[in-house]
């Protein structure tokens, strides 16, 4: 990439080099060379300053253009995005309950005294009144 643009920048120095080494010598000697080619040069040259002209004023509408189509797309792919948010979490919502084997899961009674004791207990349905108080004896 540095080496295409070492070789355009020589022959653009060199082509420029070269015009005005031109100008000197039509200068010097009092002569044009090629002045069909020059009149058609130098109309082309107005001619496309003439464009430059008229387009900067359509340039000076591409930022506020600019802006309001990024806002647009910056719109559209967080719409996008928030839908495709919505959509993975419900897969991961499926794919949860299809693994799991608690989605259909019912309280057993537990077999174990302690735990229905201590159920009971928390539930405050305990019919053994428990003395709370302890003695130093």
């Amino acid at each position: 990439m540095i080496i295409f643009a070492i070789i355009t920048f020589s022959f653009a120095l060199a082509g420029i080099l070269l015009l005005f080494s031109l100008k000197m010598r039509e200068e010097k000697t009092g002569r044009v060379h090629l002045p069909e080619w020059r009149e058609a040069g130098d109309r082309e040259a107005l001619h496309f300053k003439e464009l430059l002209a008229a387009a900067q004023i359509d340039l000076k509408k591409v930022p506020p253009l600019a802006v309001h189509f990024a806002h647009v797309a910056l719109h559209f792919a967080a719409l996008e995005f928030a839908r495709a948010a919505r959509f993975a979490s419900y897969q991961a919502h499926r794919l949860a309950d299809f693994v799991s084997h608690k989605h259909n899961f019912k309280r057993k009674e537990t077999r174990s005294e302690f735990l229905k004791k201590m159920s009971e207990r928390k539930n405050g349905n305990d019919n053994d009144a428990m003395d709370t108080t302890f003695s130093n004896e």
